[in-house]
C-alpha cells in the first residue's frame, strides 16, 4: 500500500493575509534575522547582505525598510522591549500588576517578573551595541535606550517610595541607581552565564530589589 500523501489543498474559505500583515510579518523576519546576524559577529562585522540573507529577503527589501544599519540596531531594541504585543513598558500587564499591589514586595515582585521578560529579549542586543560605542551612531542609540530605562525604572520606583516606603537614607533617585545594576541586562548576562535560568534570575531579583529597596522588606508578597 502506497503512504504516498496527495497534497492537501488550502481551503477556499481560508483568509489571505492582507499586504499589511505580510509586511509585517516580513519586518519581523528581518529583526529576527538581524538580532540573530548581530549577536553572531557583533555588530560591526554584522553586513547587511548576512542580515538579509537570514530574512530570506533582497537586500533591497531590508534598505528599503529600515535605511541604515543603526536604524535597523535600534528597531532590534524597540522589538526587545515591546514585545509581541508591541506594548511600552507601562502598558503591559506586569506594570499595572505592580502598580495595584498591596504590598511593597508584591509591587516589585510583579516588575522583576515583567522586567525578567523583557531583559531576556534586550540583553543580547544591548551586548552587541555595548562593544560598539565607539560607533556615535551606536551610542546614542544605546544612551537613548538606557534613559528610557531609567525613566521607567524612576516612575515605578517613586510608585513604591510613596505607597510603601524605601530603606532608611535611599532616595528614589539612588533606588533607581540600584535597580538599574540589579534588574540591567549586565547581571543577567552575567547570572545566564554562571547557569543561572530565567525564573531563578526573576526570583533572585525580585527578593534582591525587596531586600535593597524597601523599608519593610519582609512584608507579605500577597497582591
Amino acid at each position: 500500500m502506497s503512504l504516498t500523501m496527495s497534497p492537501v489543498k488550502p481551503s477556499s474559505g481560508a483568509r489571505k493575509p492582507t499586504r499589511r500583515e505580510q509586511a509585517a510579518a516580513t519586518r519581523e523576519r528581518m529583526i529576527v534575522g538581524a538580532i540573530e546576524v548581530f549577536t553572531e559577529a557583533g555588530y560591526t562585522g554584522a553586513r547587511m547582505a548576512d542580515i538579509a540573507d537570514r530574512a530570506g529577503v533582497a537586500v533591497q527589501t531590508l534598505y528599503f525598510t529600515f535605511h541604515t544599519k543603526p536604524e535597523l540596531l535600534s528597531a532590534c531594541y524597540e522589538h526587545a522591549v515591546l514585545g509581541p504585543d508591541r506594548l511600552p513598558p507601562n502598558l503591559q500587564p506586569f506594570w499595572t500588576k505592580s502598580l495595584k499591589a498591596r504590598s511593597g514586595r508584591a509591587a516589585l515582585a510583579a516588575f522583576a517578573e515583567g522586567n525578567t521578560e523583557i531583559i531576556s529579549r534586550a540583553a543580547a542586543i544591548d551586548d552587541v551595541a555595548k562593544a560598539a560605542v565607539h560607533e556615535p551612531e551606536v551610542a546614542e542609540i544605546r544612551d537613548h535606550s538606557e534613559a528610557l530605562r531609567r525613566s521607567g525604572y524612576r516612575e515605578l520606583i517613586a510608585h513604591v517610595a510613596e505607597r510603601f516606603g524605601l530603606r532608611r537614607g535611599l532616595d528614589v533617585d539612588r533606588a533607581t541607581d540600584l535597580a538599574l545594576t540589579l534588574a540591567g541586562p549586565q547581571t543577567y548576562l552575567s547570572l545566564r552565564a554562571s547557569g543561572w535560568t530565567d525564573q531563578e534570575f526573576q526570583k533572585w531579583l525580585s527578593d534582591s530589589l525587596s531586600t535593597q529597596l524597601l523599608a519593610r522588606p519582609g512584608q507579605s508578597s500577597g497582591s
